[in-house]
């Protein structure tokens, strides 16, 4: 069953008590927050434009509860925004909306800037003219988050240390210059217009819901199939993991208790070279398929040309929220690995509605052109 949803206008708005507007709920890790949220019982409206990352079957688990209210619609369309903001009267935004995919930004920039940079500006914009509506309680406790990634803070050596929240800026593909500008924004109008705003920079999610264009899901899909498992370059390069719940429980807590102004690093504590992923996922595939015609998994590894400008490596240094908020991953990079393999093991309806024509198009184009290496 669909969630409820309305485009211009509530007919019968639920509680408002802490209410929260979500922007790209129906998203990867939007719709494992909004899950959350509702399980807590917190009301949500969720704002998503539905591109092609965003499903609403990502969320039909709360989709009749009362707690829970879709729109479809653009945070780019300051209209909407305002309406919503002045008919919900949320206590708190948190924009997941963006533009997310690397190699997507490299071959299509224009609509990371256009959701990644005007949409935020939009967003801010509404919340500010909302904010200055607010009074008493209402206005003290309100807060304007924002989820950002690590990627705007650029590539590390094997030896240099973690980033931290002053870390320079140093993005280097369209997609993190977009979340940089957007980061930016935040800050400014946080200091230049007193809106109390939050920002997070996560390291690489994982769980599940993630569409299958990143490298886990990605993995796992193509494996099933039989299909080669391509890996850019050496396939050396280093990425944080995160499981989303715990990158979610992470948000919930910095919006609850996180100082107005800061930003919180989010991360997993597990550094993993690629390859050691792809391996790891094999492995996890030969147990738990025993009965799949394509043990060991690992043999469908293929090695293809290095996408253009990618980092060598991203670790985040998560300490200024363990020390301050007094938050923890619940999962390790082994436990929550087994819980995302199984899950797409469970699901197989959901991976095979969101592999369509379309999806299957941008993978022959990503990496049809990269071509073996070895």
């Amino acid at each position: 069953m669909s969630p409820r949803s309305f485009a211009l206008s509530l007919q019968s708005p639920p509680s408002k008590a802490h209410s929260l507007l979500v922007t790209g709920g129906a998203g990867f890790i939007g719709s494992n927050f909004v899950i959350q949220r509702v399980a807590g019982g917190t009301p949500v409206l969720n704002l998503d434009k539905l591109t092609y990352a965003g499903n609403p079957e990502n969320l039909a688990s709360i989709a009749d509860s009362p707690l829970y209210t879709f729109v479809h619609g653009d945070i780019c369309d300051a209209h909407l925004v305002a309406r919503l903001l002045a008919e919900y009267q949320p206590s708190a935004i948190v924009n997941f909306a963006a533009e997310s995919h690397v190699d997507r930004s490299i071959t299509g920039p224009e609509a990371f800037l256009r959701t990644n940079i005007d949409g935020t500006f939009t967003l801010l914009q509404a919340a500010r003219a909302y904010y200055e509506t607010l009074t008493g309680e209402a206005r003290d406790t309100f807060r304007f988050l924002h989820v950002s990634t690590d990627e705007v803070f650029g590539t590390l050596s094997p030896t240099d240390p973690a980033f931290h929240e002053d870390t320079p800026y140093a993005p280097n593909s369209p997609y993190a210059a977009s979340k940089a500008s957007s980061d930016h924004l935040v800050r400014a109008w946080h200091h230049t217009y007193g809106l109390p705003t939050l920002i997070t920079n996560c390291s690489n999610n994982y769980g599940p819901f993630q569409f299958p264009e990143k490298l886990i899901p990605l993995m796992i899909s193509n494996a099933l199939a039989g299909k080669p498992l391509p890996v850019y370059g050496d396939g050396q390069q280093v990425r944080d993991w995160l499981f989303v719940e715990d990158h979610c429980s992470a948000i919930h807590t910095v919006l609850a208790s996180g100082k107005v102004g800061e930003t919180y690093n989010i991360g997993g504590n597990n550094q993993r070279a690629n390859l050691h992923v792809v391996h790891t996922l094999c492995a996890l595939l030969d147990e738990l398929r025993p009965d799949s015609p394509y043990i060991p998994h690992s043999k469908l590894l293929l090695y293809v040309k290095d996408r253009p400008g990618h980092d060598r490596r991203y670790a985040i240094d998560a300490r200024k929220i363990q020390r301050e908020l007094h938050w923890l991953p619940a999962e390790s990079f082994e436990t929550g690995l087994r819980k995302t393999v199984q899950w797409y093991l469970d699901n197989p309806a959901w991976i095979e509605s969101v592999t369509s024509g379309a999806y299957q198009h941008w993978i022959d184009q990503n990496y049809a052109q990269r071509g073996a290496t070895s």
